[in-house]
C-alpha cells in the first residue's frame, strides 16, 4: 500500500508564496532606504605626519694596495765533506810501470746449462708398442711376496715415456693396487723396449697408458 503524504507537511506546496513574499519585503526595504538616506559621502582622511631630510653623503672608493711578493724560498741544504773524511783519502799515483808483472784476469764463470725436457705427444697416428707385446711385459712380471701372501689381484696401469729411438725414459703410476704391485709394473715396463711411435712418418716423443695384470694361479 503506497504512503500518502500529508498536505500540511509538503514544503513544496508553500514554495511560491513564500519566494514571492519575501521578494516584496527586499523591495519595499530597498526603496525605503534610497527615500530617507539619499547622500552617501565618504569622508576624506587626512594623513599629516613630520617631514625628515635624509642627508646623501659620497661614499669614497677604497683603493686595493698591492701585497708584498712572498719572501724566497730557503736553499735546501747541501752537507759538505767534513775536513776528516777528506785526510783518509789516499790519491794512488798514475804512473804506469812497464816492467811490473801483471797477473792475468780470472776465468769467466761457467755458465749453467738449463736442460730442457723434451716434449711428449699423447696421441699420434702411430702409437707406441712394445715389441713382444703385452706379454713381453707380463713376463718380466716378478709377483711380490707381500701381494701374494695377502691375496692381492688388480690391474695396475703406468704411463710410460717413450723416445724417438724406443726407450722408456721415465714412468709413472697412474692407478695402482700398492702391496709392491705398483714398483713391479714399473720396473717390467720400463725393461721393455718399444717401437717409436711416429708422426707423418717421422718417429716422435710419446707418452702411452700400459695396463699389467696381477694374477694368482
Amino acid at each position: 500500500m503506497a504512503l500518502v503524504k500529508s498536505p500540511k507537511a509538503d514544503l513544496r506546496a508553500h514554495y511560491k508564496k513564500t519566494f514571492e513574499l519575501s521578494l516584496i519585503i527586499s523591495l519595499v526595504f530597498l526603496i525605503v532606504a534610497f527615500k530617507f538616506f539619499p547622500n552617501i559621502q565618504e569622508k576624506k582622511v587626512a594623513l599629516e605626519g613630520p617631514q625628515e631630510l635624509i642627508n646623501m653623503e659620497d661614499i669614497q672608493q677604497t683603493r686595493q694596495e698591492n701585497r708584498p711578493p712572498p719572501p724566497p724560498r730557503p736553499p735546501i741544504p747541501i752537507e759538505a765533506p767534513s775536513e776528516d773524511v777528506l785526510q783518509d783519502i789516499e790519491i794512488q799515483s798514475t804512473e804506469l810501470d812497464v816492467n811490473a808483472e801483471v797477473s792475468a784476469p780470472p776465468p769467466p764463470a761457467e755458465e749453467k746449462k738449463t736442460v730442457e725436457e723434451p716434449q711428449y705427444f699423447v696421441a699420434v697416428e702411430d702409437m707406441p708398442e712394445p715389441i713382444g707385446g703385452i706379454a713381453a711385459i707380463q713376463n718380466k712380471i716378478v709377483y711380490p711376496e707381500i701381494a701374494k701372501r695377502a691375496g692381492v689381484e688388480g690391474k695396475v696401469y703406468v704411463k710410460a715415456f717413450v723416445d724417438t729411438k724406443g726407450n722408456v725414459t721415465k714412468v709413472e703410476v697412474q692407478k695402482g693396487i700398492g702391496a709392491g704391485c705398483d714398483e713391479a709394473a714399473m720396473k717390467a715396463v720400463k725393461e721393455t723396449k718399444f717401437k717409436p711411435g711416429k708422426q707423418r712418418g717421422k718417429p716422435v716423443n710419446v707418452q702411452v697408458s700400459i695396463p699389467v695384470v696381477f694374477r694368482l694361479q
